[in-house]
C-alpha cells in the first residue's frame, strides 16, 4: 500500500472549506463572469448567509462532498472541486470545479485539482463514473476535461441563453476503466 495523501499534489492541495474562507467565496460569488461559468442559473451575487449554508449543508451531506483546492505553498484559496448527487449504490457522481481566483487561471492548478480528486474518487471513493457538464463557450475548461480523459457524451443544444445567444451545454463522462493516474496506464 503506498504511503499516498490523495488530496495532495505538487502544486496545490485539497482541503475541507471553513468559515475563514467566506469572505473570499462572497468576493468570487459577485463577479458575474465566474457565475456564468458556474451554472446555467442568472448569475446572481451571492449573500454570505447563503454561502456559509452551502458550505453547511455540503459538511453534512452524504451525497455531496465540497473541498476547496488550496496553494501548498501559502496555503492561499484558488476555488474549489466538488463531487455531488453521489449515487453509492451506482457508484455515480457529477463533478465541478471553480478557480475563483483569476490570477491562478491558466497555471495548472485547475488540471492538478481535477487529477487529485479524480484519483480520490476512483481509488478511495470506488466510483465508477464521474460525469461533468460544460458551455459551449468555455473552450479553455473542454480542452482540460478531454485532456483528463473525459469523453463527450453528448450536448443539451441551445441550453442556456446569454448576451443574445443560445449555448450548448456539452455533457461529457470519465470511466473508472478509462482514467489514467499520473504515472499509471489506463484501468490500474
Amino acid at each position: 500500500m503506498q504511503n499516498t495523501n490523495l488530496l495532495q499534489g505538487d502544486q496545490v492541495r485539497l482541503t475541507a472549506l471553513s468559515e475563514e474562507d467566506l469572505p473570499l467565496l462572497w468576493h468570487w460569488y459577485q463577479d458575474a463572469g465566474f457565475l456564468r461559468l458556474l451554472n446555467a442559473t442568472p448569475a446572481q451575487p451571492r449573500s454570505k448567509k447563503q454561502l456559509r449554508s452551502w458550505i453547511e449543508n455540503s459538511s453534512a451531506s452524504d451525497r455531496d462532498m465540497t473541498l476547496a483546492i488550496r496553494t501548498l505553498d501559502d496555503d492561499r484559496l484558488l476555488g474549489y472541486v466538488e463531487l455531488d448527487g453521489i449515487l453509492w449504490n451506482q457508484g455515480v457522481a457529477s463533478l465541478s470545479i471553480a478557480i475563483g481566483n483569476r490570477d491562478a487561471w491558466g497555471r495548472g492548478y485547475g488540471r492538478e485539482a481535477l487529477a487529485l480528486i479524480l484519483r480520490f474518487a476512483f481509488q478511495e471513493l470506488n466510483l465508477h463514473r464521474i460525469g461533468i457538464t460544460v458551455f459551449s463557450y468555455n473552450q479553455r475548461a473542454i480542452a482540460l476535461y478531454e485532456s483528463l480523459g473525459f469523453q463527450k457524451e453528448g450536448a443539451m443544444r441551445e441550453f442556456v441563453h446569454r448576451d443574445g445567444q443560445r449555448h450548448d451545454m456539452l455533457v461529457y463522462g470519465l470511466l473508472r476503466h478509462e482514467w489514467r493516474a499520473p504515472g499509471e496506464e489506463a484501468g490500474n
